[in-house]
């Protein structure tokens, strides 16, 4: 008796559902005094996204057939997106940092 073979698409859909639960339940478990500190790391994985995105923008056309413009255009998307993320990521660590600090009289 052979195996039925999963679609790879209705597997990977199930692994990104899952995620986004998981994701929902770690993100909103977190203490508010945690959530900023939480909010940097990301700014880490935000960085790996941006070096997908650059390979997927300096992508060569010509080998690349029809669907290169639109691996370039979402690449562009997610460089833009992400550097989006990322400075407003180090802007709201350091307000955050700087509550901290002591006032100078």
């Amino acid at each position: 008796m052979e195996a039925a073979a999963v679609d790879p698409f209705v597997f990977r859909l199930a692994i990104f559902v899952l995620a986004i639960f998981v994701g929902y339940y770690v993100v909103w478990s977190v203490t508010p005094a945690l959530h900023t500190p939480l909010m940097s790391v990301t700014n880490a994985i935000s960085s790996v996204i941006i070096v997908g995105a650059l390979i997927a923008v300096g992508l060569d056309l010509s080998q690349a057939g029809d669907t290169g413009w639109v691996s370039k255009g979402f690449g562009f998307v997610a460089v833009i997106l992400a550097a989006v993320n990322i400075f407003g990521g180090f802007l709201v660590t350091q307000r955050m940092l700087a509550m901290y600090k002591k006032k100078q009289r």
